[in-house]
């Protein structure tokens, strides 16, 4: 179903705000933060209209609205559209300057890895292809996201990688030459519905083949993420 120019506005806005505050979103609040020039009745009215065509939800009845996973991905696409080889230069230059300190190349992945981790807030895993070697950094960091508060949450995640180290081997079985992102139930891996990945085929040093991934929340920033990872494998190209 198309949706209208204000719509797709107010579609982004609630999806922004919504990564932010890990709150459901109201007329009234996305009235306060984002005006547009039109009253809550007909901002509610049009979050009405994205939920019946699938981009929102309603996880109470007197609740406001968040993204459902067809939200996401128009988030994602546009995202895309708009400029999809966006890098973070202070980062790599980060990595620039510790990888003239540090020789040994496994204790640089881990560091690199550690720093992806910590710079997008989710799990950070690089893959080494040839050893069936991964490295997994973040745990701190995605536990202080407020999804993971749910003990049945932290657990389907837990099992979500699990799955991810068996099933690895096919889900970079083909070539690509930017990132896959995979939301809620587009994602491959077994019993991950409520999680995104983010993932890139890469070379580690000495021409290793493998992966770098994100995984989190369905509410991770995009955009961030995407630049972060963009980052990464600029930098091991040239190096």
């Amino acid at each position: 179903m198309q949706i209208s120019k204000r719509q797709k506005e107010i579609l982004n806005g609630v999806i922004k705000e919504y990564i932010d505050s890990a709150q459901p979103v109201s007329s009234q609040l996305f009235k306060k933060r984002y005006g547009f020039g039109i009253s809550p009745a007909t901002i509610r009215s049009e979050m009405q209209a994205l939920t019946q065509k699938g981009y929102l939800s309603q996880p109470h009845t007197s609740a406001g609205r968040i993204p459902a996973d067809k939200g996401y991905r128009f988030f994602v696409d546009r995202l895309f559209s708009l400029n999809n080889d966006d890098l973070d230069k202070d980062f790599i230059e980060k990595f620039q300057e510790m990888k003239k300190e540090i020789e040994d190349d496994l204790r640089f992945i881990q560091l690199l890895t550690k720093n992806l981790a910590s710079a997008s807030s989710n799990l950070a895993v690089s893959y080494f292809l040839e050893r069936e070697f991964f490295w997994k950094e973040g745990w701190q960091e995605l536990f202080q996201e407020p999804e993971f508060r749910d003990f049945a949450f932290n657990l389907r995640f837990v099992r979500m990688v699990d799955n991810l180290e068996k099933e690895i081997k096919e889900l970079i079985s083909d070539d690509f030459l930017t990132p896959k992102i995979y939301i809620g139930k587009e994602n491959p891996i077994s019993r991950s519905e409520d999680f995104s990945m983010i993932i890139s085929r890469c070379s580690f040093p000495e021409n290793q083949k493998g992966a770098l991934m994100i995984l989190g929340p369905k509410r991770m920033s995009y955009q961030r993420n995407i630049s972060l990872i963009n980052s990464v494998v600029k930098f091991l190209e040239e190096h």
